[in-house]
């Protein structure tokens, strides 16, 4: 089927330009600290009735949030994806214009900023991971579809009837649209797995929990679609033609996704404990 074509730059004022990629991180800030709140000024839905930190504190966190998805993501793709490069063009490594973000590295700051905040606040860390695998849904959502706005990150050449001629591919020939595959799988079904884990089973009262089946949805979803989404060009396959660099990148998130619903169903109340 044809690429609806839509222009990656949504507003345009003068020689100020701002994509949809950058509206897809901003908004899904925004988003899902608006989910986030609704969720932690619910109390009951917490271990003990008690959120990691209260709602209203949402907003300073939404500030943390975004400063760690982005250096985190430029970080985690420098030094994961194109290293050799940034090494010989240090100045490259603060332009984003032509995109060089990592999910992984994205997460990896956001996790890390979730555990400073709460620590401020006294509240429990492993409550605060749980309260980022509710919301990511939302910009993991946003950002594929952003992805696919742009041509980029498509997938293998497909003969299925929704393959997708990209305006940016060199080969011109229907490829698997591997960004909405993405969007669907990490980011709708799993928000809404999700949310039945937290408001029918209260998943959120056994800390740790919530974010074990973030990891473990994500890992699973991301490693299936790198089947079929092509590679970064400077890197290629890692191994006999189907082992990529976000399918390595996600083991470790797997295994920790594993560790975690493991402590969280096995985990002990000490009755003594305040």
């Amino acid at each position: 089927m044809p690429f609806p074509n839509i222009d990656p730059v949504a507003i345009a004022i003068g020689p100020i330009a701002i994509r949809w990629y950058a509206l897809a991180y901003l908004f899904g800030v925004i988003l899902g600290a608006g989910y986030g709140y609704l969720l932690l000024r619910n109390q009951r839905l917490w271990h003990r009735g008690a959120s990691p930190f209260p709602a209203r504190d949402i907003w300073d966190f939404a500030f943390w949030a975004m400063l760690a998805i982005v250096i985190g993501g430029r970080v985690g793709y420098v030094l994961f994806y194109n290293l050799p490069y940034y090494l010989e063009n240090p100045t490259q490594i603060i332009n984003t214009l032509d995109g060089g973000m990592s999910y992984h590295g994205g997460m990896l700051g956001l996790m890390l900023a979730a555990i400073l905040f709460t620590r401020s606040k006294g509240g429990n860390w492993l409550s605060s991971l749980d309260l980022i695998a509710a919301v990511a849904t939302i910009g993991i959502f946003l950002g594929r579809i952003a992805n696919f706005i742009n041509a980029e990150l498509y997938g293998a050449p497909t003969d299925l009837p929704w393959g997708v001629v990209f305006p940016t591919d060199p080969l011109q020939v229907a490829r698997h649209p591997s960004q909405l595959y993405e969007a669907a799988l990490e980011g709708l079904l799993l928000f809404l797995i999700i949310r039945v884990a937290t408001h029918v089973f209260y998943a959120l009262r056994k800390p740790g929990l919530v974010a074990g089946i973030f990891a473990i949805g994500y890992a699973l979803s991301r490693m299936a679609v790198e089947l079929v989404r092509l590679p970064d060009i400077q890197l290629g396959y890692l191994y006999g033609g189907w082992l990529t660099m976000g399918q390595v990148l996600s083991l470790p998130i797997l295994l920790g996704g594993l560790i975690l619903v493991l402590y969280a169903a096995t985990r002990r109340e000490n009755p003594l404990r305040p």
